[in-house]
């Protein structure tokens, strides 16, 4: 919104703004903010920032925790969300004494991995296409106590609920995809959503009710570049949960909120350009795809399991990759099964638009990671020329669901758990940390930092169990 400082402080007094806030994200893809007065928001505030621990959110430890956090002024909004005129900026982070960028800056990450692609002279910017799938519900609950846990969760759309003021337009469990009105009940909830967005710079290329059944949604935004893809992906988390606030619902984008239905993903389109030039474009490959495309989709495919534990970091991750419900688990690339972990859209025939779709990631994960870390694997793909056809994965455009369970085992799966897919990255990370996109010290990090929830979740009891075993 502003390229200097002086455009941002003329706005804020020509529009009588009250309230700065600052939003930033921790390592884990949620944001954060702190408000000040606009009185503070000086020539002095933009050199040295605004303190916070760090060590309360889990980026420092707490005798080292203070931190500092700088305004993007490209990233201006006047925020809709608070009564008063208030304008929000997302914020980069800063160590508190050398002024330094915070190496762990998740919003630094995204720039390093784009300098790298530079760097390595296969392409100048990298493109995005991210899909973002969520559940709208009425009522939701929860409770978690040392004798007793249990959840509800609601949509009105929904025809397995005993409702005595129904019309008798409800949708089916499966029966979602592109629902119309008045069966589709949440059109204007997503037109609110999708017109915010464009109001603030992010534009949408269009939504509809998902497949999954009552509440399921979508909202996708056309290909845009590195930074303006990662941002949004965070901003349309906010201004969605907060619109189905005001309305009295909730929105989530947890992987698999409901047992038995399609879950979240969040499929990330992507393609190299170098000029006006898309590198993943050949009329003479299959699909439409040059060799540099398959050899990124190579890299993509070899690392699937390190990368899940990045692009699917939580424990709900896993209940949304298991066969049957049109979810990524094995590791090929086709040209229209969505059982495949990379597929390449058949209506993307477009030379500027020739694209791969990788299907694995859903909304727990940070997109700040997530997009450098599926550019690097891409990227160490197209580095060692990993041919997807002679590796194993593909392309095959037939059912692979179809195929005997004897066939179907020769292909490479992703991990069935998110410990699982630790110990992969464990294993597997040199295409992250040599190229100083990602640190040893960071894998460290995360890796512990999700070994431990994993096994927090893992070690309590569950509603199904209790039903299962409690007469054992």
């Amino acid at each position: 919104m502003f390229q200097n400082f002086e455009d941002a402080i003329k706005y804020v007094r020509e529009n009588e703004i009250r309230m700065i806030d600052l939003k930033w994200g921790d390592l884990f893809g949620r944001w954060h903010h702190i408000s000040v007065s606009a009185e503070s928001f000086t020539p002095q505030m933009m050199r040295d920032g605004i303190g916070f621990d760090g060590s309360s959110v889990g980026m420092r430890p707490v005798n080292s925790g203070d931190m500092v956090l700088i305004p993007d002024l490209s990233t201006a909004f006047v925020d809709p969300f608070f009564a008063r005129p208030t304008l929000s900026f997302l914020a980069d982070i800063y160590e508190a004494d050398s002024r330094e960028r915070f190496a762990f800056d998740p919003r630094q990450i995204v720039a390093k991995a784009e300098a790298f692609l530079k760097a390595t002279g296969v392409a100048d910017r990298s493109i995005w296409g991210p899909e973002y799938e969520f559940y709208i519900l009425d009522e939701a609950s929860y409770y978690n106590r040392l004798n007793a846990s249990g959840y509800t969760l609601v949509s009105y759309e929904s025809d397995w609920i005993e409702n005595e003021t129904s019309n008798g337009y409800l949708v089916s469990n499966h029966r979602g995809y592109h629902q119309i009105a008045p069966a589709d009940q949440n059109q204007d909830l997503r037109n609110e959503i999708s017109l915010m967005m464009e109001d603030f710079g992010y534009k949408v290329k269009y939504h509809h009710h998902e497949a999954g059944g009552p509440g399921h949604g979508e909202i996708e935004p056309p290909l845009q570049d590195i930074y303006k893809s990662s941002d949004a992906s965070m901003m349309v988390k906010y201004l969605a949960k907060n619109l189905a606030y005001r309305e009295g619902k909730t929105i989530t984008f947890m992987p698999k909120p409901y047992f038995g239905a399609a879950g979240s993903g969040l499929h990330f389109h992507q393609f190299l350009m170098k000029g006006d030039v898309n590198v993943f474009y050949d009329p003479k490959g299959y699909a439409n795809l040059s060799d540099t495309a398959l050899y990124y989709v190579g890299g993509i495919l070899d690392h699937a399991a390190a990368l899940c534990a990045l692009t699917n970091p939580s424990t709900n991750s896993y209940k949304r990759l298991a066969p049957g419900f049109e979810a990524p688990t094995s590791c090929f690339f086709g040209k229209g099964d969505r059982n495949a972990a990379v597929r390449a859209p058949k209506y993307a025939t477009d030379p500027s638009e020739v694209r791969v779709e990788y299907r694995t990631p859903d909304g727990t994960c940070n997109p700040y990671l997530t997009i450098p870390a599926m550019l690097l694997a891409g990227l160490d793909g197209i580095a060692r020329k990993v041919d997807p056809r002679e590796a194993g994965y593909g392309p095959f455009d037939e059912n692979v669901m179809a195929w005997p369970e004897e066939k179907q085992k020769r292909i490479k799966k992703v991990p069935f758990s998110l410990n699982e897919a630790l110990d992969a990255l464990e294993k597997d990370h040199a295409f992250l940390t040599s190229s100083g996109v990602f640190s040893e010290d960071f894998i460290q990090f995360w890796v512990k930092a999700l070994r431990k929830e994993s096994n927090d979740i893992l070690t309590r009891p569950i509603p199904i169990e209790i039903e299962r075993y409690l007469d054992c």
